[in-house]
Formats: C-alpha cells, sequence, structure tokens
C-alpha cells in the first residue's frame, strides 16, 4: 500500500500540466499546484476510499481556480509595471503564431468549456473521469465538450461562434 505522500506525488506531473493549461503562468501554476496538494494533505481524511484519487485532486483544483477567478472577478483586473509589454515586432514563425491563436481562442471559451477541453484534449481523461472531475453527468460532458470543440474550431477559422438555437 502506497503512502498519502507517494500517491500525491505520482500526480503531480499531470496537476502541473492542468494548472499551466489553465493559467500559462509556470509561477501561478505552481502556486496553484502547491495550494490544491496541501489542501489535499489537510483534508485527506475527507476522500472517498473507493473514489479516484486523480478525480478528486483535479476536482479540488479546478475549484479553487474557479474560485481565484471570483475573487480576482470582485477584486478588478490589475497590471504591475513590470508585467506591462512593450509592442514588439511579429513572430515570422507560423507555428508560434498558430499556438497563439489557438490559447487566444481558448482563453475565450467559456469556462466549462475550457475545463473540459483541457481536461480531455490535453489531460486525456475520459468521459466519465472528466464527469466525476467537474461534477456533471457524462451526457453533459459528451454535450458541452461538442459545443467547445465547434466554438473553437469557428474561432481559428474566423467565422462567428455559434449561438444558441432553438428548437421547436
Amino acid at each position: 500500500m502506497q503512502s498519502m505522500d507517494d500517491r500525491l506525488e505520482a500526480e503531480i506531473p499531470a496537476l502541473r500540466r492542468y494548472a499551466f493549461a489553465l493559467l500559462r503562468d509556470h509561477a501561478a501554476a505552481d502556486d496553484l499546484v502547491q495550494d490544491c496538494l496541501e489542501r489535499a494533505m489537510s483534508r485527506w481524511h475527507l476522500k472517498r476510499p473507493d473514489g479516484q484519487l486523480r478525480a478528486w485532486l483535479f476536482t479540488i483544483m479546478r475549484n479553487m481556480h474557479i474560485s481565484d477567478l471570483r475573487r480576482q472577478r470582485r477584486r478588478g483586473w490589475h497590471d504591475d509595471i513590470d508585467d506591462v509589454t512593450v509592442p514588439g515586432t511579429r513572430a515570422g514563425q507560423e507555428d508560434g503564431l498558430a499556438v497563439r491563436d489557438i490559447l487566444d481562442a481558448l482563453d475565450r471559451l467559456p469556462e466549462e468549456q475550457k475545463s473540459l477541453l483541457l481536461l480531455v484534449g490535453v489531460e486525456e481523461m475520459t468521459y466519465d473521469t472528466a464527469a466525476k472531475v467537474l461534477g456533471i453527468p457524462v451526457g453533459t460532458v459528451m454535450s458541452r465538450l461538442s459545443r467547445g470543440r465547434d466554438r473553437l474550431r469557428a474561432m481559428l477559422d474566423g467565422r462567428p461562434a455559434p449561438g444558441l438555437r432553438r428548437v421547436k
């Protein structure tokens, strides 16, 4: 039987990837992972013995990320003088531009679609595991994922994002 430390340590690379995908800042991602691990260790007694550790940790991390977003929204956005970038020249590499476009489009997606695309696309979670992480039914996962992919594709192709359709 593995100790709590060994089990948590095995999940750190996946947590770091997901945190970086959410925040795109290594320092902030490391802080989020550390906060997530601290919370998991302090509430280890609340973990269900039959539950999946990875799903539990990703749920903690996602909930902490959502709480941070809400806290930032209440406080308002600010730019540190050190973070202000000086306009530069455009990159000459098309790959770099394509990656930037994809990341920008991801940022414009609604949070529930973005989280789901990252969990399934980047972390390669199954629909069942992603449903457990997000606390939603598997059918909702499939429909949100489909809508998120469609919306992302439309934004990358320069088309307007598909809206809601009225079905009578």
